[in-house]
């Protein structure tokens, strides 16, 4: 107990440069109290104590604002940090040495039964706000940027980022070749694209007057028609 509760301690100590003293990690950061309080609930849980597994995890969801399903399987050092809106479901299993950023979702779609949660390795990083839904496997070493939706499995050693989330870098080589700088205007493609399409029905209609001589207007007509739509205007 005492050497899980060391642990817990040191690796807060090791990855936040704002942890100041053991005390301070004890008393005032929501993430290790988090955590303390789902190994309790845990324990419920796997002894058949449901009720008193979840009246644990909603207690720590109103004194931490992080709600860890009791039943989820989490491995050791995991650091929460600062930890508000953190979600974890039922049936997500956590490796050792992970790290969850405020706002993280370890959810469910609604459409799978069973394992309907991710499974993380060891030293996986989630940024803040991303959500990883499904009963995925995020492979170890790997990161998730902040603000991605992760929809589909992610290699060991890999870095994905966007919604849905895709694959970057793996092994420390970028794979992408995405300009995120010289991207064009959608705006103005649309607007190009009409402008293509209307020259195209012009050249249609000349060729389709010149066919057809009963289409042909005199310059008087022409004068004419312009004038009465230059007064509709």
């Amino acid at each position: 107990m005492f050497s899980r509760l060391k642990e817990d301690i040191r690796c807060i100590k090791d990855r936040d440069p704002a942890a100041r003293s053991t005390l301070e990690i004890l008393l005032l950061y929501p993430g290790f109290r988090a955590v303390r309080m789902y190994r309790r609930a845990h324990w419920c849980f796997v002894h058949h104590l449901f009720f008193f597994a979840r009246l644990i995890s909603q207690r720590c969801v109103h004194k931490t604002n992080i709600e860890i399903h009791p039943g989820a399987q989490i491995g050791r050092r995991l650091f929460i940090d600062h930890g508000t809106g953190v979600v974890i479901g039922e049936t997500a299993v956590i490796g050792d040495d992970c790290i969850l950023y405020q706002g993280v979702t370890l959810g469910g779609t609604g459409k799978d039964t069973g394992k309907r949660h991710p499974t993380l390795g060891n030293n996986v990083l989630v940024g803040a706000g991303a959500k990883v839904l499904g009963p995925l496997i995020i492979g170890d070493n790997s990161n998730v940027a902040a603000g991605s939706i992760v929809l589909s499995d992610i290699p060991a050693n890999c870095t994905a980022v966007g919604i849905p989330a895709k694959i970057v870098k793996q092994d420390g080589i970028r794979i992408d070749r995405l300009d995120q700088i010289h991207v064009a205007d959608p705006v103005e493609l649309a607007i190009s694209g009409l402008l293509g399409r209307m020259d195209q029905l012009e050249e249609e209609l000349a060729d389709a007057t010149n066919a057809c001589p009963r289409l042909r207007k005199s310059d008087e007509e022409k004068e004419l028609w312009n004038t009465q739509n230059f007064w509709v205007i």
